[in-house]
């Protein structure tokens, strides 16, 4: 879908942003360094930008009335439905008024606060409602480490900065705890081991596959070859039969006595 007129307006395609960095941009002469930051700014933006307008805060008297930036209200709730990862209409809704109550300063929806909370989410592109709520949570948790981290730069004493880096420090926990939860909920809980490299000696032999180790004795009562060492190279080292080794006498030494002769032992 594309955007409103109005959002054209404020956002140049990429093709008039690299006619604007061939050489000047609002009259800036652009150094090739820039320009090609700029031509990979808009390019990056037009591969991984969402279709999803912007949601629009208007205050009333009755409190803060919510509406999407464009043309066609319908459809620009469905397109920001489909970028939290839900097609149900009350799950958005009771979401994005979630979301609200979180964006308040001083009892204040502020709409800059509310879209970067949304912003976040879509970048996330969850895709059920359970990655919808777990991003928001991870949104909402961001916000408030950067709140406590603003606390910590203007602590006036030492009670107030334990305070702040307590709940700082629980706070950037619970954020990686949730990026682990999220990595986990979409692999399934499956754990995978790649093996990037595999050295074989000569003489050798690699296995691909699952090796068991067999228990017990081997099929048909026939015992279980010995485990030998083999060097590479070399021929095989005899096993030692310690059944028929003849035992070996233990030598027993004489203690001095007192009186310097040695005792019977």
């Amino acid at each position: 879908m594309a955007p409103s007129k109005s959002e054209k307006s404020k956002r140049p395609s990429s093709a008039s942003a690299k006619q604007r960095g061939g050489g000047k941009l609002d009259g800036y002469e652009l150094t090739a360094a820039e320009q090609a930051a700029v031509e990979r700014f808009f390019k990056k933006r037009d591969r991984d930008n969402s279709t999803a307008p912007r949601v629009k805060v208007e205050q009333t008297k009755d409190g803060a009335r919510l509406t999407v930036s464009h043309a066609n209200q319908d459809v620009g709730h469905l397109l920001l439905a489909e970028a939290l990862g839900s097609v149900d209409i009350d799950f958005v809704n009771g979401l994005l008024r979630q979301l609200s109550n979180a964006a308040q300063r001083n009892g204040k929806l502020e709409e800059q606060d509310l879209n970067f909370l949304i912003s976040v989410i879509k970048d996330i592109r969850p895709r059920d409602q359970m990655e919808a709520m777990l991003a928001a949570q991870m949104a909402v948790v961001h916000e408030s480490i950067m709140t406590f981290a603003r606390r910590l730069a203007h602590v006036e004493n030492i009670p107030q900065q334990d305070s702040a880096v307590s709940a700082f420090t629980k706070l950037t926990r619970t954020f990686t705890a949730q990026l682990e939860a999220l990595k986990r909920y979409r692999s399934g809980g499956e754990q995978k081991v790649t093996v990037q490299h595999v050295t074989v000696s000569d003489g050798g032999q690699a296995i691909v596959g699952n090796v068991t180790t067999p228990t017990g004795a081997a099929p048909g009562n026939a015992k279980a070859a010995p485990l030998a060492l083999t060097p590479s190279g070399e021929a095989p080292l005899p096993m030692l039969d310690v059944t028929q080794a003849a035992p070996v006498p233990l030598q027993r030494t004489r203690r001095k006595g007192r009186n310097g002769r040695k005792s019977p032992a």
